[in-house]
């Protein structure tokens, strides 16, 4: 009877044991997996600086704004990731143009917006496109449907569209469906966008390039007077 007794503590503290475990080793992936998310924001918002810094460089060198790259071209084509100034300002950013990174972190081509009078071809007897007086017409919203702006008149917008995809182009050229709402509005192609921090229904990182920061570059470039 001692023997039975005996053998039946042990299995039960066994068990006890093996829950503790599994407890500790679904801890430690949960920490795992969102040390791995956050290393992926953290990377995504490096790439959208250095997207960002790229740009103003072109910008500088050239007198414009690169234009987009035609978002539904499968990789491989040859005209894949390369600026199309037939598009209307929509599309994706122009990573072989630019010698950028294709895709986010999540394997998605950056959505690419740039006003026309900033990518406009530089015309013969001018250092750029556009002068000290102009504006671009996008604007950056913190709330949907909201009436003040984080950021107007921009010339030029970048989206990464998070670790969910949703609204963004494989390098397939394929588009996810957008998702509701807010990430909606940084897929749907018109001139407002939505940046705020993280939440449950949204984890799009957006950056922008304002008109007053272009300019400055360009002056101290000698492309603006």
């Amino acid at each position: 009877m001692r023997a039975h007794q005996a053998q039946g503590y042990s299995l039960i503290e066994l068990s006890i044991c093996l829950v503790i475990i599994a407890l500790l080793a679904g801890g430690l992936l949960g920490t795992l997996g969102q040390q791995r998310e956050l290393a992926a924001m953290q990377e995504a918002q490096r790439q959208l600086d250095s997207a960002r810094d790229t740009l103003l460089a072109f910008a500088m060198t050239q007198g414009r704004l690169p234009c987009p790259a035609r978002a539904n071209l499968p990789e491989g084509q040859a005209d894949a990731g390369r600026e199309d100034c037939s598009l209307s300002g929509h599309g994706v950013l122009p990573w072989a143009t630019l010698g950028l990174p294709q895709t986010d972190p999540w394997g998605m081509r950056y959505t690419y917006y740039a006003h026309s009078l900033f990518t406009a071809p530089v015309t013969a007897g001018t250092l750029a496109s556009f002068n000290l007086a102009s504006e671009g017409n996008a604007n950056i919203r913190e709330v949907l449907g909201g009436v003040s702006n984080l950021a107007s008149a921009l010339p030029a917008v970048i989206v990464s569209h998070g670790p969910n995809r949703l609204g963004g182009y494989l390098p397939s050229g394929q588009q996810l469906t957008p998702g509701n709402g807010e990430e909606a509005e940084n897929a749907n192609a018109d001139l407002s966008f939505i940046a705020h921090a993280r939440s449950a229904d949204f984890d799009d990182q957006v950056s922008w390039i304002n008109s007053a920061l272009l300019k400055a570059r360009l002056v101290a470039a000698g492309r603006l007077p």
